[in-house]
């Protein structure tokens, strides 16, 4: 078993099969194949059914995906760190985000970090849960993640920095702004309002389902899976959106107006990385992310 086995197997689990990923590698697929099949010889078990044209995963296949990515890691953090003496500033960082906390506070410190060290290619994969940025933290996916939920972040088997509290406001669509160009609104005020949401388990659609449970007359007009399409919808006239304030600044860039919502529901932002073996880019941006959380985050 060597490094370059582990580097194609995980390439077949992360771009869902071999020929995808003999096209990410500028391999032909042939040679993925047998290099493949030579670890399963190694290893004496099969790390892949075939199913067609499709490869999924063995139960052995599932084990070694875990070791696999961190022995992968570790070995890019060893050669970063060699790079780094000698004075090499390339290499590329993985992470991996939540949709409003990758709007923000991901892009300022992206910038940061790009300003600091421009010859290093930053990766930012998309999460929809906290458990997914976890997961992907502690398996080596990600060195680093940002995630946002209902509460201060705690996770075990990663480290945790608290970066900033996003409350979560109201873009108003235009054509149904009965608001009177108030800065902050009431849940109640809601009544007889469509609203776009995103999907069950995010924070901003348990605020639409706590309204509803309280006798308020909310109409949810949209309900939505991918985030980016919700201020298109409000610009469409198509109803009002509650969002964390990361959301805010592109809404006004937008011609959109933000108002606050009372009483005020809370995003908790936190960037969680690697207990150990980080690469230097990674300890790097998690300098970036301490700067950020100095500035944003406030002991109340």
């Amino acid at each position: 078993m060597d490094v370059r086995q582990l580097r194609y197997f995980l390439a077949v689990v992360d771009y869902g099969g071999f020929h995808r990923a003999a096209e990410h590698l500028l391999i032909a697929q042939p040679s993925l194949s047998q290099t493949v099949k030579a670890l399963e010889q190694d290893l004496g078990v099969p790390l892949f059914h075939r199913v067609g044209r499709r490869a999924v995963l063995s139960e052995a296949g599932r084990e070694l995906v875990g070791p696999a990515r961190l022995v992968v890691r570790d070995l890019d953090a060893a050669r970063a760190a060699v790079d780094h003496l000698r004075g090499v500033r390339s290499g590329r960082l993985d992470l991996i985000a939540m949709p409003s906390p990758g709007i923000e506070p991901l892009t300022s410190m992206i910038a940061a970090f790009a300003r600091a060290h421009p010859a290093v290619t930053v990766a930012v994969a998309a999460a929809f849960t906290p458990d997914d940025v976890v997961e992907s933290v502690r398996s080596g996916l990600a060195e680093v993640g940002v995630l946002g939920q209902d509460r201060p972040v705690r996770a075990a088997g990663v480290d945790v920095m608290q970066l900033e509290r996003q409350p979560l406001v109201l873009i108003v669509n235009p054509e149904a702004d009965r608001f009177g160009g108030a800065e902050s609104v009431g849940r109640e005020d809601l009544g007889g309002h469509r609203v776009i949401v995103s999907q069950r388990g995010s924070l901003m659609r348990w605020l639409v389902d706590d309204i509803l449970a309280s006798g308020v007359d909310v109409e949810v007009a949209v309900e939505v899976a991918h985030r980016t399409s919700i201020l298109p919808l409000v610009l469409a006239g198509v109803g009002h959106a509650i969002m964390p304030s990361s959301w805010a600044p592109l809404a006004r860039h937008s011609g959109l107006r933000v108002a606050r919502i009372e009483p005020e529901s809370v995003l908790h932002v936190a960037v969680l990385s690697r207990q150990s073996g980080l690469t230097p880019a990674a300890a790097a941006f998690l300098e970036v992310a301490a700067t950020y959380a100095t500035a944003h985050w406030e002991t109340r």
